[in-house]
């Protein structure tokens, strides 16, 4: 495997560096007049490096010195992680300026209830005061109660109503913030969970009482997805992701978990596995992707299929999740580098 490893490591070096992407990304957002802020780095990152043509469109026809607000827009409609918790944040600082207002009608109406309190007792004291006090003198004070009284009454509806429309509006924000959650941790594109998804499937692995033994990471990469991107199409490419998506999905039991890390890269994690067991699971998935993933191709050399190559690891074998992915990696790259081989497993 090192010989397979530091090939596949040279063609990795081939592929953009992340200094060029950066350099890239500062250029273009020096050009459109866009703040340097981190999420329109990540925004601006999509778009370029993502290769996400529709974002980039969209960015464009905002033109020159684009206003924040309609960047921040952009990257809610893309579900970009860093602006989902801007939106967090945003709907938090809302709730929190409804619940202030609520609690300063809710003193206002008590000071309201006390000032017709204080006005009763006047009233009944004034009685019991003066017993010979005249039927107009007293009609009058009996007015000025009753005014008090409607305008306490009016206070109390008013705030009623008022206070049902910011727990519907709380409840709102927090519908939103859970949908912005869910959004965050999900693929666009498929549905599928996304990269942050599976770092929290294997966080949430090894953080078990029994530890994370017995479970297997397989990632998947689509060979030469790019070229038939670009030979077919952005539409024909993510149909067909779509439909690979898809066959993935049914390909898991319940307790397993598939992510879309990547443009063109997926990831597994299958429970209760040994590594003979993975193998032959990730050999399912091969045979099934070249069986199934076959489209219409006017170029009659070209049969039309996809394949895949994946890299095996257990996490029996490593202390971290991260340690898992990074040998997972490993053995990705190894399968990458050697079509032939298109499965390699970790240590083995």
């Amino acid at each position: 495997m090192q010989n397979t490893t530091r090939n596949a490591a040279q063609r990795e070096g081939a592929r953009p560096s992340p200094q060029n992407d950066a350099q890239k990304i500062a250029e273009h957002m020096a050009r459109l007049n866009i703040a340097g802020l981190p999420r329109n780095y990540e925004l601006l990152h999509e778009a370029v490096c993502g290769r996400n043509t529709a974002l980039a469109t969209d960015i464009s026809a905002l033109g020159n010195h684009p206003a924040q607000a309609r960047l921040d827009e952009l990257g809610l409609k893309y579900r970009l992680v860093s602006h989902c918790g801007l939106a967090a944040e945003t709907a938090g600082t809302e709730a929190s300026k409804l619940l202030r207002e609520a609690a300063d009608r809710l003193s206002d109406g008590l000071k309201q209830k006390y000032a017709f309190a204080r006005a009763a007792e006047t009233l009944l004291q004034s009685l019991s005061g003066n017993s010979e006090q005249g039927l107009d003198a007293f009609m009058s004070e009996m007015e000025y109660l009753a005014s008090s009284l409607a305008s306490v009454l009016a206070a109390e509806t008013e705030l009623e109503a008022k206070l049902l429309s910011d727990v519907e509006r709380i409840e709102a924000l927090e519908r939103g913030v859970a949908a912005v959650q869910a959004a965050s941790v999900t693929d666009p594109l498929t549905g599928l969970p996304n990269r942050i998804a599976l770092s929290n499937a294997i966080g949430e692995l090894y953080e078990r009482d029994e530890g994370a033994a017995g479970s297997a990471l397989i990632m998947v990469d689509i060979d030469d997805f790019r070229q038939l991107n670009a030979k077919y199409g952005v539409q024909a490419g993510n149909k067909l992701m779509k439909k690979l998506s898809n066959l993935f999905r049914k390909s898991i039991k319940k307790n397993d978990f598939v992510s879309r890390t990547e443009g063109d890269e997926f990831a597994f994690i299958f429970a209760n596995v040994g590594m003979r067991d993975a193998i032959a699971i990730a050999e399912r998935l091969r045979q099934s992707v070249e069986e199934n993933m076959v489209f219409a191709t006017t170029d009659k050399s070209d049969p039309g299929t996809l394949s895949i190559s994946l890299g095996i690891a257990l996490s029996g074998d490593a202390a971290t999740g991260a340690q898992l992915q990074a040998n997972a990696r490993v053995a990705l790259l190894a399968a990458q580098s050697n079509r032939r081989q298109p499965i390699q497993a970790f240590g083995r």
